[in-house]
């Protein structure tokens, strides 16, 4: 049995350096993240696309599917749902998310691990 052990937060950058709808990759305790500000909020999954195995979905195409926040793989186009990281494409995969929140103008992200 596995359960989510969060973290703490860790600051990133000033939310005015993250353009909407495009990713940034960041460390974060030896985690690469990729980070989204879109009309949505602020969203942080695995930089790891989970089917190419690339660190490259940073690089994605933000979207939406019946009104949910999107992000396409740049590599095999797979999309994924940027609130729970599970992909609507392929049954059974998923990316992990994280959490991210903006506090006093400042992006943060609080890992959050499977035990």
């Amino acid at each position: 049995m596995s359960h989510t052990a969060t973290l703490g937060w860790t600051a990133i950058c000033p939310l005015d350096r993250l353009d909407p709808d495009r990713g940034v990759a960041a460390l974060v305790g030896g985690v690469q993240i990729a980070l989204f500000r879109t009309a949505d909020g602020l969203f942080a999954i695995d930089n790891r696309d989970p089917v190419a195995g690339a660190y490259v979905l940073s690089r994605g195409i933000v979207g939406s599917r019946g009104g949910v926040p999107t992000l396409a793989s740049p590599l095999h186009k797979q999309v994924y749902d940027l609130h729970t990281g599970q992909c609507l494409d392929l049954p059974g995969v998923a990316v992990a998310r994280h959490d991210a929140r903006c506090r006093d103008g400042l992006v943060e992200v609080r890992l959050r691990q499977e035990e």
